[in-house]
């Protein structure tokens, strides 16, 4: 491999203490710039039952002179169950210029763009808000919620899974205002839930079998996708990151009312337009966000370096 191509892993990056609120700006500019990139839908391969090998690729606006594709993978019984990399090239001369570990990146866009979608979706006096599948990715999603809402109380409550809810708790106990609870089964975490947040990485059938439970005004955010397809018909708005990410779902064409959160962002669509809706939110990540990422962290670690 050439010499002059930087190669960053993640302790490189997390030395960068790079802040929640920063990955959620971060993620918004890049929503904001959207149309102007070349951004093809992921492509998934399967080796075997639900693991996968995504490729994302994106090219960044023209004044960037940018391209790059991050792979991710996720397979069931290894630790963690999601990595990935990430590769840059320069387009005017076709070079690749950086090979990154991408698992901090994974993780801190996916929260980043899930708070995103919180804070532009949730009803107005969206206080509960129920997370399960408690690994890297509700972690990442807790700091940038928490770090975006300073100046509300949130009051999360965990789905039991091992021991990783008490865990949850006691990493957190440093936040005045966040309060925490535990429930063991999944009627109660989301019964009178506000916002909830699904983590998983792999569901067979539906998480909450009873859709009654999905009280009005409701926002569900399934970071992975998974487990939440009966809500797909019912729900007043569905809201996804890219439509070709979603086109393929099994009831796309029977979504009630369809968005980009891109024209939410924009104001090109009005998003939630009351309390009592409820809102299913699909955005899980773009590789635009891996890449604009990895743009912005090379030019922090090239002026470190000076």
């Amino acid at each position: 491999m050439r010499s002059d191509i930087n190669i960053i892993t993640n302790e490189q990056i997390k030395a960068l203490n790079i802040s929640p609120v920063e990955c959620v700006e971060w993620v918004k500019e890049a929503f904001l710039m959207k149309n102007r990139c070349q951004l093809p839908a992921k492509l998934s391969i399967h080796p075997r039952g639900n693991d996968f090998f995504n490729t994302m690729p994106c090219l960044l606006p023209e004044e960037y002179h940018i391209f790059g594709c991050k792979i991710v993978s996720r397979i069931k019984g290894s630790h963690p169950a999601l990595k990935s990399k990430l590769s840059l090239f320069n387009t005017l001369s076709g070079d690749m210029t950086a090979l990154i570990d991408a698992d901090w990146i994974t993780a801190m866009r996916t929260g980043a763009v899930a708070t995103l979608a919180i804070n532009t979706l949730r009803s107005s006096n969206a206080s509960t808000y129920s997370f399960i599948g408690l690994g890297a990715m509700a972690r990442a999603t807790l700091d940038c919620l928490i770090a975006t809402n300073s100046s509300s109380t949130l009051n999360i409550r965990l789905m039991r899974y091992k021991d990783q809810a008490e865990q949850i708790v006691n990493e957190y106990a440093n936040h005045n205002n966040v309060s925490f609870s535990i429930v063991d089964n999944p009627d109660d975490f989301a019964r009178d839930a506000d916002v909830i947040v699904s983590c998983i990485t792999d569901a067979d059938g539906f998480i909450i079998e009873d859709v009654e439970l999905f009280k009005p005004g409701v926002l569900v955010v399934p970071v992975h996708t998974r487990g939440f397809q009966n809500c797909d018909r019912i729900f007043d708005q569905v809201v996804a990151d890219d439509t070709a990410h979603v086109a393929g779902f099994k009831y796309f064409s029977q979504f009630r009312n369809f968005s980009q959160l891109e024209e939410v962002l924009k104001g090109d669509k009005p998003g939630r337009t009351s309390d009592s809706e409820r809102i299913l939110s699909y955005n899980i990540g773009l590789g635009l966000h891996d890449v604009l990422y990895a743009s912005k962290i090379i030019n922090l670690i090239s002026r470190n370096r000076l």
